[in-house]
């Protein structure tokens, strides 16, 4: 059934089998449905994608959707309805560093084109490729909600501001000095000034 539900991915039963949520992610995630009234527990399912794709490597596979629905007793279908309606999560492997870029009409007008001309020239890839090296992924992404500081990307819970190519060399820099992976649970963001 799931690999029917999940149309053009492919389903491993074999991975699924061996795929399980380490404790901690587990405990968030029991802790996030239990938000809600017995039977609303489905409202919880935004959150608990984003502990999924920290959990597995900053992507939805088939079988984690299917992990999923089966932790939060829905159907797979819910699941994907979801994971493939949001930007936010991604069906295919990214890079640790996302680079999601707002392109939408205020940052558009203050340079978010050139922006995003800038990094991938920089990092020699085009908008929804990924480096080589695995390292960072260039996404376009409709509004991120900071009209006023455009143009401006995010990066896991990181939102970058005010961009110009010197704060993206800075922020490239950092990133790939960091080497970790950028997930929007990360609890320890700043917004940049």
């Amino acid at each position: 059934m799931s690999a029917q539900i999940h149309g053009t991915q492919h389903f491993d039963e074999a991975v699924r089998e061996k795929l399980a949520f380490s404790p901690e992610a587990l405990q968030t995630i029991q802790k996030l449905m239990s938000r809600y009234p017995e039977g609303k527990h489905k409202a919880a399912l935004i959150p608990v994608l984003h502990v999924a794709q920290a959990e597995f490597d900053g992507w939805l596979s088939a079988e984690v959707m299917d992990l999923v629905a089966d932790t939060m007793k829905i159907l797979p279908i819910e699941v994907f309805e979801v994971a493939s309606f949001y930007s936010m999560f991604n069906l295919k492997p990214v890079g640790k560093c996302q680079l999601e870029v707002c392109r939408t009409s205020s940052c558009w007008t203050r340079g978010a084109e050139d922006m995003v001309e800038y990094i991938a020239k920089k990092l020699n890839i085009k908008d929804g490729e990924t480096t080589p090296d695995g390292m960072f992924t260039l996404k376009t992404v409709e509004c991120l909600g900071s009209c006023g500081s455009a143009p401006m990307l995010q990066c896991g819970a990181e939102y970058h501001e005010n961009l110009t190519e010197e704060k993206i060399d800075t922020l490239l820099e950092r990133y790939r000095a960091e080497g970790t992976r950028k997930n929007y649970t990360d609890l320890d963001f700043k917004n940049s000034k």
